[in-house]
């Protein structure tokens, strides 16, 4: 692989910014040299910031290429190459691709169905074939509200790099949709229900939560310990929500909907990540705390794309002036993920680690990408 050199830069590191010059060199960083001026073979960066690539612990943004219009089915290879490319082109350089497993499949009316097992070999088929630009793990969103969950999360082993198990309950009326009105608003606009198949929706959810959440739940933490993958929690409220994901185990808080919760993840030693959708549209879209007031709070510690894979790294500047704090602004969306799931060879820019850069500029406030390496192969 190519020596790389960049120069005249801006290099953002844990505790401050430096001038200075990168090298990478088969595929890590080879080494960072502070001083002005341009090195011979160097790429002139003119001022530019280098900075981490970015770490996303939780993104829906591959089902969205598998299905862009509702009831439309996209070829799962092409969808995977359009999202990983997407996913470059925003600067992010390692994701755990988030699927549902578990699923409902005798309810007509609220049923969604597997595709977990067989989309996940066909994306580690596409990593083996070398046809990714960035690097792929998986996270599995565990619905305890469903009928299959046990059967599915027990197709998966220990080839299939499952980096987190999200514990999701999304029984109508608590955690992220305590609302009821939003709710509706969701799901019927999502999936075009009508007012009877709404409350058809809502009661087979519940009951399945009734008959088999806590067998699910019980069979989630065991699965994320089989797999040795991070154990996460999804819309803690309360601190009895935190205080029973303390006891499983839980390492990574996604999401949560109360300063409560926020509070008591931080007492708990737990990371607390929310949703950069939420910090930049300046609100939860369930009417669930505002991530800026977390950040504000000092109770934020890590941001997702969740939906929106070019909002992570608008999100990280966004805490960097919040907090008037450039490193710790974009440890949330580098360092502190790769901490959080337990990745010790990328997220900081420093020599021996894997060299995924992102070189960038500010405009009228808006980071504007000018190159992105993964392993020190240009991606974008």
């Amino acid at each position: 692989m190519a020596r790389t050199i960049l120069s005249n830069a801006r290099i953002v590191l844990e505790n401050e910014v430096i001038t200075g010059s990168l090298v990478m060199e088969e595929g890590r960083i080879a080494a960072i040299d502070p001083g002005v001026g341009v090195a011979a073979g160097a790429e002139d960066c003119d001022g530019d910031l280098l900075i981490p690539g970015l770490i996303e612990l939780h993104t829906d943004n591959l089902e969205r290429h598998m299905q862009p219009r509702p009831n439309v089915n996209w070829p799962h290879a092409a969808a995977i190459l359009a999202h990983d490319a997407e996913l470059a082109s925003a600067g992010i350089t390692t994701v755990f691709d988030a699927m549902r497993v578990g699923s409902v499949i005798t309810d007509r009316k609220s049923r969604y169905g597997k595709y977990a097992r067989a989309l996940a070999g066909e994306l580690l088929e596409a990593r083996a074939r070398d046809m990714l630009k960035i690097s792929h793990f998986l996270h599995l969103r565990a619905e305890t509200c469903s009928e299959t969950l046990l059967e599915e999360l027990a197709e998966f082993g220990a080839a299939d790099r499952v980096g987190i198990v999200s514990l999701m309950d999304h029984t109508p009326g608590q955690r992220q949709f305590r609302d009821m009105g939003k709710f509706k608003e969701y799901v019927c606009g999502k999936h075009g229900l009508s007012d009877e198949d709404f409350i058809d929706h809502v009661d087979t959810l519940t009951r399945l939560r009734a008959e088999l959440g806590e067998a699910h739940e019980a069979g989630a933490v065991a699965a994320a310990q089989r797999l040795g993958a991070v154990l996460a929690s999804h819309d803690d409220t309360t601190a009895g929500h935190v205080e029973v994901s303390r006891g499983y185990g839980v390492r990574l808080a996604e999401f949560p909907t109360t300063v409560e919760a926020a509070r008591a993840c931080k007492a708990s030693g737990i990371a607390v990540m929310m949703g950069a959708p939420n910090l930049i549209r300046g609100g939860s879209h369930s009417g669930n705390v505002a991530a800026e007031e977390l950040a504000r709070l000092d109770l934020l510690d890590i941001v997702s794309s969740d939906y929106v894979p070019a909002a992570l790294m608008g999100a990280a500047f966004l805490l960097a002036d919040l907090w008037d704090d450039l490193p710790r602004g974009i440890a949330t969306v580098s360092a502190a993920p790769a901490a959080a799931a337990g990745l010790d060879d990328r997220g900081r820019l420093a020599p021996g680690l894997l060299a995924d850069v992102v070189r960038l500029r500010r405009i009228e406030g808006q980071p504007c990408l000018r190159g992105v390496w993964s392993h020190g192969r240009r991606v974008a």
